[in-house]
């Protein structure tokens, strides 16, 4: 379509963020990777405390302790430990914080993963659409 003429703007435009910098959209790198982190740590605690060996069953604890440490973590402070390392915070769009309820809202379709594979011309994720958040640089 940009090669027709049409004129979509940067990621974020729409939303009044910056095209880069702090307090632009995150890139799919810094989000995988942050990803990455989390998964590995929630693992680790999955293997280490709950369960004994890797299975079925430790990957299921893993998505439990995902699950609660992203409400914890994102409804209060607004980053999990791997947004943190990255530079990556998460945020409402009319607030500015995200409070307890969004990020229940948020780490729950997370953890479905399916909205967080549908994502917009902004990089948005279905998770943080229905949440009103958006994820950016710190």
């Amino acid at each position: 379509m940009e090669d027709a003429g049409a004129e979509f703007g940067y990621r974020g435009e729409q939303l009044g963020l910056p095209e880069e910098g702090p307090g632009s959209i995150a890139r799919p790198g810094r989000r995988l990777g942050a990803l990455a982190v989390d998964w590995s740590l929630c693992m680790l605690i999955a293997h280490g405390l709950i369960t004994d060996g890797y299975g079925q069953a430790t990957g299921n604890w893993a998505l439990l302790v995902f699950f609660v440490l992203s409400v914890l973590t994102v409804g209060t402070v607004g980053f999990t430990p791997g947004k943190r390392l990255f530079g990556l915070r998460v945020v409402a769009l009319d607030t500015g914080q995200v409070h307890p309820g969004r990020g229940l809202l948020r780490s729950a379709l997370l953890c479905l993963a399916l909205p967080a594979l549908i994502w917009d011309r902004d990089g948005r994720g279905l998770h943080d659409r229905l949440a009103r958040t958006v994820e950016v640089r710190i």
